[in-house]
């Protein structure tokens, strides 16, 4: 797995990307009311906002973290946002991408440097 600085995580899958966010994030950020996710085959490019999250606290935009293709999204999110407090790193993932520039992968810290970011 990888990390990025707005703590999100990437998993890689076959040729796909699994994104979410950390448990950092999903503890910042409080209880989760609301998830707005990408279409399936929408062409991003990195950092455009593609996902919204409301809570409690606040209202979140998650960026995309890679160029690439929405090729799957966890409408279990739609139907029930509270998934991203119990699981974030597991089951609460949002978006599955198809890179189109794997090697941007390689831009994001590894779990070891994640964890030294947030302590």
């Amino acid at each position: 797995m990888k990390f990025t600085e707005e703590h999100e995580w990437l998993r890689p899958d076959g040729d796909e990307i699994v994104v979410g966010i950390t448990e950092h994030a999903a503890e910042q950020l409080g209880d989760i009311v609301f998830v707005e996710l990408p279409e399936v085959g929408t062409e991003v490019s990195k950092d455009d906002e593609c996902v919204v999250i409301e809570s409690v606290k606040a209202a979140s935009d998650i960026l995309a973290p890679l160029d690439g293709e929405i090729t799957e999204v966890n409408e279990a999110l739609v139907e029930d946002p509270g998934k991203v407090n119990e699981d974030p790193m597991g089951d609460a993932w949002f978006f599955k991408i198809k890179p189109s520039e794997p090697s941007q992968m390689d831009d994001y810290l590894s779990e070891k440097e994640y964890q030294d970011l947030i302590s």
